[in-house]
């Protein structure tokens, strides 16, 4: 069927790049992610093969040596390991930081030593770690609390930006760590509503740039200069997102924009920030990720960038950029063709009950029409949906299904007052967006009686409070790792995410009350529509306990439903075996109830 078809089909990302050209690729052709080399000449070799999914690598300078980040059967625990390339066949996976009760993420590595964030000390709080690779001590950079959620170091190792999470929903804060003194500097105040990064020193770290709404609707790409500690606009779009990644060689800026969903990529003059031109990748795609990894790569000595392009129609692809010169694609040894009936969205709007219009993509039926509807909710909820690789909307859309892809309010991307319009006792206003897709759907030709909901994380969530809230609306649903309770779901997840998901959905020790009404497991004798749901047993974000009280609940009450439970996955499915087992059943689900 389809869906086996595109779900086999491989998809590559690029990681890291080395002095001499060689690339690092996360690469799933096995089944699961797994570290890949690619020569200069085009030549891949796999560097991993771990029955679970490895999360990032990076090349050590000046050695042989990779260094790499995994964990065990999705629980998010990434452990360090070091491997050699010049070990013979597959390298041998030697331990460098490990301690399966925490996490350590890999955040760069240098000539002789790795920085790293773990919360080891606390279980809550994530501090900044040097790893000396020769002889293995280890010192503390960072640890005055919060989640630290990405770290940028400049390239003289003298500054290092922290982007940590800060107390008002989807917001960064900025600080800058003097490394020789250990002090800090607050860039932006901690309870300023500000969504920041990706973070890119200038190659000579006198300042760098940030994609940032500090002050404004949309993400300008700022600049902060060390020396005076002054703040600048350089490139800005009122309309839309920007980001950007000096080269280092001084001269080159790639210039990402996201505009409904599609990422663009330029290159601009990195002095003035003046256009030179667009890269070519084809349209309706994304040719970065401005609001998650990976994102382009430049070589060290800046001659080409690594980028990472994906669309509706086109599995994540690794190019090689040189500015001036040619734009490469890096194929895999093996890659299928892609079905040709894949096709790009069109772009609406719904308007819903308040007079807001909510962004949907809408993919229509490339097999024989149904007459039936899919709306596909994205998760985060900051997240978005993006006009990227998604074989689960294609190959409902080869069902004959009409699949609708929202981007309901609190969705990133399309502005700062957009993405905060479901804070805290504005969540259920994004399921009221949920109830005009669907009075809306006949203005398409939809049906709007034969239309299920199909969501994951908060997605999921989502699909479950559309059963609830809305229970004459939707015809099924089909869960993923969703939250069937705020209360239970904040009580049991993990300590280190509980803080930044209170200052979304709202604090257990005052909320609470809230919180309970906006639980669709308040409302499950509300729920007729038969629903499939589908959790890791591993899941650190969203606990299994979530799925398992909604679908007991149903079944007391003799409401069709499924429980899927997989016990070496986590927050959602990534190894292909069980995906293959899973989405047919899912799929096989829709069909009987939208039949």
């Amino acid at each position: 069927m389809l869906l086996t078809t595109l779900f086999s089909l491989p998809t590559a990302m690029a990681l890291d790049v080395a002095d001499d050209g060689r690339l690092l690729v996360l690469y799933d052709g096995t089944g699961t992610r797994q570290i890949n080399e690619v020569a200069p000449d085009g030549a891949w070799r796999a560097l991993t093969d771990l029955g679970d999914t490895c999360r990032g690598a990076q090349f050590v300078p000046g050695s042989s040596q990779v260094i790499v980040e995994h964990d065990a059967g999705g629980n998010e625990r990434g452990q360090l390991s070091m491997l050699d390339l010049k070990d013979a066949g597959l390298p041998v996976l030697a331990p460098l930081v490990h301690d399966a009760e925490y996490i350590h993420h890999l955040v760069a590595v240098r000539a002789g030593r790795v920085l790293y964030t773990t919360n080891r000390r606390n279980g809550v709080d994530f501090d900044l770690i040097a790893h000396d690779l020769a002889t293995g001590s280890e010192s503390v950079l960072y640890d005055s609390g919060g989640w630290v959620m990405a770290v940028d170091p400049s390239p003289d190792d003298k500054w290092v930006v922290l982007s940590k999470a800060s107390s008002p929903a989807n917001s960064m804060q900025l600080l800058l760590l003097d490394t020789s003194s250990r002090a800090i500097t607050e860039l932006t105040a901690e309870d300023a509503q500000n969504d920041q990064g990706p973070v890119a020193w200038l190659p000579d770290s006198s300042a760098f740039l940030v994609s940032s709404d500090a002050g404004r609707d949309r993400k300008a790409l700022r600049r902060y200069d060390v020396a005076d500690g002054t703040w600048s606009d350089f490139l800005a779009d009122d309309a839309r997102d920007l980001a950007g990644w000096p080269a280092p060689d001084g001269q080159h800026l790639l210039v990402a924009v996201l505009d409904d969903g599609e990422v663009s990529l330029a290159l601009h003059h990195l002095e003035d920030g003046s256009l030179i031109a667009p890269l070519g990748l084809p349209a309706g795609g994304c040719a970065a990720l401005m609001i998650a990894t990976p994102n382009p790569v430049w070589s060290p000595d800046g001659s080409f960038a690594a980028i990472t392009y994906n669309s509706p129609v086109t599995p994540p692809t690794v190019f090689r950029f040189v500015p001036g010169g040619e734009l490469t694609a890096i194929r895999p040894p093996e890659m299928p063709d892609v079905p040709a009936e894949l096709r790009y969205p069109e772009s609406m709007r719904v308007p819903s009950f308040d007079g807001e219009q909510v962004p949907v993509f809408v993919f229509r039926p490339t097999g024989t029409e149904l007459g039936s509807t899919v709306v596909h909710v994205h998760g985060g909820p900051e997240g978005a949906a993006l006009r990227m690789w998604n074989p689960i909307v294609a190959a409902l859309a080869g069902e004959g299904h009409t699949v609708v892809v929202p981007n309901v309010r609190g969705s990133a991307g399309y502005g700062k007052r957009w993405y905060s319009l479901d804070d805290r006792e504005l969540r259920l206003d994004s399921v009221k967006d949920l109830a005009a897709i669907n009075a809306w759907l006949p203005t398409i030709g939809a049906d709007s009686s034969r239309a299920a909901l199909w969501g994951g994380s908060y997605g999921g969530y989502m699909v479950l409070a559309g059963v609830a809230f809305q229970p004459d609306l939707w015809a099924a649903g089909v869960d993923l790792v969703g939250m069937a309770s705020l209360v239970t779901f904040l009580e049991n997840t993990s300590d280190y995410r509980r803080a930044m998901r209170e200052r979304e959905y709202g604090y257990l020790a005052t909320d609470r009350e809230f919180l309970e009404s906006a639980s669709p497991l308040s409302r499950v004798d509300d729920i007729r529509a038969p629903l499939f749901v589908i959790h890791g047993a591993n899941d650190p974000r969203v606990p299994l306990s979530e799925a398992e009280q909604i679908t007991d609940a149903l079944t007391k009450r003799g409401v069709p439903c499924r429980l899927l439970v997989y016990p070496d996955e986590g927050h959602g499915l990534a190894k292909l075996t069980n995906r293959l087992d899973a989405y047919p059943q899912a799929f096989s689900f829709l069909r009987e109830h939208l039949a």
